[in-house]
Order: C-alpha cells, then sequence, then structure tokens
C-alpha cells in the first residue's frame, strides 16, 4: 500500500516514492479546501522571508485556498499585504486571512464573481480604499470539468470556462493597469496542460493555452512601462480544484503520472510566484516558468 499525505515528508520525495490521496469528490466548484482529507499544505515552515516584498500589495484572484493561498502566506513572509479575491468560500478565505496574519502582515477579504467585468473594478476600488496602492496581480482564478469526449462539452460548459479562466485575466488588468507603476508584476497561472495537452481537459487546456499567450503578448505590451508579465504553469497539485473535478477513484491516483510519482503540494509553487513578483526577477518578463514534478514541455 503506497503512504498517504499524512506522512508527506521531504525524505518520501526523495525517494521518489509513489504517494497517493485517499478517494473524495466534492459535487461543486470551486471545492472548499476544509473538506479535504487531507488537507493541502500550504505553508512550509522552513521558508523564512527575507523582506523581498516588504511594503507591497498584491491582489491574488482566487486566493482563498490551494495555490493562491500558499501564494498569501508566502508574499506575507516577504512583506507584502495581500488581497484575496474568491467566490463563495468564506471558510477557507478566513482561514488564509489568520494565516497571514500570523506572519504580520494584513489581508483583505473581497468576495465576488471574476465573470463580471464590474467586480474587476470593485477589487481594485476596495484594494485602494484599504492599501492605496497595487504592486503585484496575480491571475489564479480556474475551474476544470473533465469530459471524456469533445462532444460532451455543451456550450455552456465552454463558455463558464473560458469565462472564468481567461476573461478575468483582461477584466482585472484592465481594472488594476492605472494604478500599477514601474516595478509592478503581473503573474497568471497557467498549466502544464497548455503545453503537454490533457485528453480530459480540453477546453480547460484551450485556455490555459490563451493564460500563455496573454502573458507574453501583454508582456511586450507593458515592458515599455517597467511593468513585466510572467506567468506560472504547475503540474498535478493537490488543491480543492481536483476533488471538485474528478471522480473519487481518479483522486486515488492523481500525480502518479509525473516522474516524481507524486501531486505537488501548493507551498512547492510559492516561492516561483514570489520570485517573479520581487526584484530577483528583474530581468525576467514574458515567461512561463514550468513547476510539475519533472514532467518535460516544450516552451
Amino acid at each position: 500500500m503506497y503512504p498517504m499525505y499524512p506522512y508527506y515528508s521531504y525524505e518520501l520525495n526523495c525517494e521518489n516514492k509513489p504517494v497517493t490521496f485517499p478517494p473524495q469528490h466534492q459535487d461543486k466548484q470551486p471545492g472548499l479546501e476544509y473538506l479535504m482529507f487531507p488537507t493541502p499544505i500550504s505553508d512550509n515552515p522552513e521558508y523564512v522571508g527575507s523582506g523581498k516584498l516588504r511594503g507591497k500589495v498584491a491582489i491574488i484572484t482566487g486566493g482563498d485556498s490551494g495555490i493562491g493561498r500558499a501564494v498569501a502566506i508566502g508574499f506575507a513572509k516577504e512583506g507584502a499585504d495581500v488581497v484575496l479575491v474568491y467566490l463563495y468560500e468564506h471558510e477557507d478565505a478566513r482561514a488564509t486571512m489568520e494565516m497571514v496574519s500570523q506572519y504580520g502582515r494584513q489581508a483583505l477579504l473581497i468576495a465576488g464573481d471574476l465573470r463580471d467585468e464590474a467586480f474587476s473594478a470593485e477589487v481594485v476600488s476596495k484594494t485602494l480604499e484599504c492599501f492605496e496602492k497595487i504592486d503585484i496581480l496575480v491571475l489564479n482564478q480556474g475551474v476544470q470539468f473533465p469530459q471524456e469526449s469533445i462532444m460532451d462539452i455543451s456550450a455552456q460548459q465552454l463558455e463558464d470556462t473560458f469565462r472564468t479562466n481567461i476573461f478575468p485575466h483582461f477584466y482585472m488588468t484592465k481594472a488594476a493597469l492605472p494604478c500599477l507603476k514601474s516595478g509592478s508584476s503581473i503573474i497568471s497561472t497557467a498549466s502544464v496542460t497548455a503545453y503537454a495537452g490533457a485528453p480530459l481537459l480540453v477546453d480547460y487546456s484551450a485556455t490555459k493555452g490563451a493564460v500563455v499567450s496573454f502573458t507574453r503578448s501583454l508582456s511586450l505590451q507593458l515592458v515599455k512601462k517597467g511593468i513585466r508579465v510572467n506567468a506560472v504553469a504547475p503540474g498535478p497539485i493537490w488543491t480543492p480544484l481536483i476533488v471538485s473535478s474528478y471522480s473519487a477513484e481518479y483522486v486515488k491516483t492523481f500525480g502518479l503520472e509525473t516522474p516524481m510519482k507524486r501531486a505537488g503540494q501548493p507551498f512547492e509553487l510559492a516561492p516561483t510566484y514570489i520570485y517573479l513578483a520581487s526584484d530577483d526577477s528583474s530581468f525576467v518578463t514574458g515567461q512561463v516558468l514550468h513547476v510539475n514534478g519533472g514532467i518535460m514541455t516544450e516552451t
């Protein structure tokens, strides 16, 4: 029997042993992290910040849980205040806010539907009211609805997937851009599926391909303003998206297809977002960084 994640350790990872999860499924997206077992690991206690984002303000969409939560915690450790934008996951969002506050930073919670363009303007307005500026924009919201055949992808599903995964990139960027100054950073969450494909996720993969092209094109447009635009392409990561989109049976083998024979944990992505948000990446724009357990991709 393979070990479960409650026994997760760096030693286990280094030995490259398969790591699996208990079967589970949630019926509604976005999923809820507090209902997952084991709970995704968002905070690496061994990571100590060094002030790389001191005094910065970051908006993080999908910031209540999963990758967004890990990024919020990592940013807080580096000295940034964060704005957590989410749909209805209030309990998860409050838990993330408490984690951020443990590192001496503020978290503003804003709930609403990013598919509505007017909500992006509301997010920016409330952020400025609370913090008076915006330095970093992390575009991390997403849904996925696996289908065996493209014939099963309804017009409604197609629209929901694109309106959630890529439309808010335009809405939020347009709303925040007048507030961004030279040195600001925009970071999107793409996916390994944009490069490797995914037979069950044709529409989702298409939106992530759009995120890659959005990143490259916007970076060229904004480089003259001194605003850097990059993305992170995760592989399989243990987040609420997984248990709310796949069957319980699928979850049992989630991540085993990677060379590392496991899924990643959210905290393993946070340093990449910190790098792209900080001056450490001052000569990096229009790039996609891959954090995927060893899956080879064409960049």
